[in-house]
């Protein structure tokens, strides 16, 4: 049966792979509906950090509301947990670029897939981050300090000024070039909620990709099994994003030519006895959120006790005692949930079945667009709805309820909007220049 992702624009960026390699690009379609349930926690994420902010795991907003506080230590563990969101949007990115090579390993489509990541996300995050820097560069932002006064919100900051152009296009530039400390670049810095880090860590870890996935065709999977798995390790133990992407690489690799489904399914044999492997995944599972309410609802103040186990391979070369917390940093209860989850959906059908309905799929279609431009309306729309109310006098709950309404239909109008004129076009220039390169 064809799939519907075959008929969609985002199939032809893959037009370089032969009718087969795309079906089995096109059967991966539910990668793309696990996407479009992440986006809707980023949403939550971010609305909640401006407007429920002790609500938030890791808020600096510690004592607020005791609602806040019980969803900060329930729902929030696993919906609304900055550090788990973006460790998804980092793992899933690893987990899904090597497709079309893995699927196609000619030099031509390895070529193609690193030549148009560059243009594919400089576009829309151009288009973003400019309208960010006129909505909070051109225009006034008081409201936005008042609104952080009036609600006693430390977790969430006034989005920075460009002086001039030259310091707008330098923060541009930079984003695609930071290797290290990436939440401290002016252009996240201007960006609101603070979040466009993510797009300058997916491009760097595209690379490690893509420098990767070149051994695939050229190694046997039982060498190349242990070799990505030391590589793990090694970039786990030296705290780098790798550490996450090496693993959704080696997943895509299984899937596509270790018949892990397969294997999966029929587990091993233990003398006359066959085991299945499904419990060890629900085990990872379970580990990463005991892990996850152990410390954001029980112990928060050992929360970052496992960074400083790591070598301080980008501090002082020992231990990381000078590690900055304030810096993304990649979690092991995070990867063991992330580690679980991704197995049991390869494995079983039936999650595929619903990550692929057509609402799911959708959303992660636009998932780069929701992202770009959700914190934008929430910082304006948002915010300047919610200080006109309060100052008509209207309740608190029904203030935040109508901000949430507002934002969460202007984010699905404006996003679809941005979808079509700016990111499917991006995926069209980026295969058009890659054509006109190689003629």
């Amino acid at each position: 049966m064809k799939s519907h992702l075959l008929s969609t624009p985002l199939t032809s960026v893959f037009s370089t792979t032969s009718s087969l390699s795309s079906t089995r690009i096109a059967l991966q379609d539910y990668l793309i509906g696990l996407r479009g349930i992440i986006v809707l926690q980023s949403f939550l994420f971010v609305f909640f950090q401006v407007f429920l902010p002790t609500a938030v795991p890791d808020s600096k907003n510690e004592d607020g509301p005791f609602y806040q506080i019980i969803l900060r230590k329930s729902f929030s563990v696993i919906f609304c947990n900055e550090s788990l969101i973006y460790s998804w949007v980092i793992f899933l990115s690893a987990r899904t670029i090597a497709l079309p090579y893995l699927s196609n390993t000619t030099r031509e489509v390895c070529a193609s897939s690193v030549f148009r990541r560059s243009v594919r996300l400089w576009l829309p995050t151009f288009v973003a981050f400019s309208a960010a820097v006129a909505a909070f560069t051109a225009a006034d932002t008081t409201y936005i300090t008042d609104f952080f006064i009036r609600t006693g919100n430390i977790s969430a900051e006034t989005p920075m000024r460009m002086r001039n152009f030259l310091v707008y296009f330098n923060s541009l530039f930079e984003i695609f070039w930071v290797h290290k400390q990436f939440s401290y670049q002016a252009a996240n810095k201007v960006f609101p909620s603070g979040t466009l880090w993510i797009v300058s860590v997916l491009f760097q870890q595209s690379y490690t990709v893509y420098m990767t996935m070149i051994i695939v065709p050229y190694t046997r999977a039982s060498w190349r099994v242990k070799a990505l798995l030391v590589f793990i390790l090694t970039a786990f133990w030296v705290q780098s994003w790798a550490w996450y992407s090496l693993t959704g690489l080696l997943i895509t690799d299984a899937v596509l030519n270790m018949d892990l489904q397969v294997r999966s399914r029929t587990g091993f044999k233990i003398g006359k006895f066959r085991v299945p492997i499904w419990p060890l995944y629900a085990a990872f599972i379970l580990t990463g959120v005991i892990l996850q309410f152990m410390f954001i609802s029980w112990k928060p103040s050992m929360r970052n006790n496992e960074h400083h186990g790591h070598t301080g391979l980008y501090t002082e070369g020992t231990l990381n005692e000078e590690l900055d917390l304030d810096q993304p940093l990649a979690r092991v209860d995070n990867y063991f949930f992330m580690l679980g989850a991704i197995l049991l959906v390869e494995t079983y059908e039936t999650p595929k079945r619903i990550l692929r309905s057509r609402p799911f799929v959708a959303l992660g279609r636009r998932s780069f667009s929701a992202f770009l431009v959700q914190s934008i309306i929430v910082y304006t729309i948002g915010i300047k709805l919610w200080v006109f109310m309060d100052d008509a006098g209207v309740n608190s709950a029904v203030r935040t309820l109508a901000s949430f309404a507002v934002c969460a239909s202007s984010v699905a109008v404006v996003s679809e909007i941005f979808y079509r004129l700016v990111d499917l076009p991006s995926i069209a220039a980026a295969k058009t220049f890659w054509t006109w390169m190689i003629k």
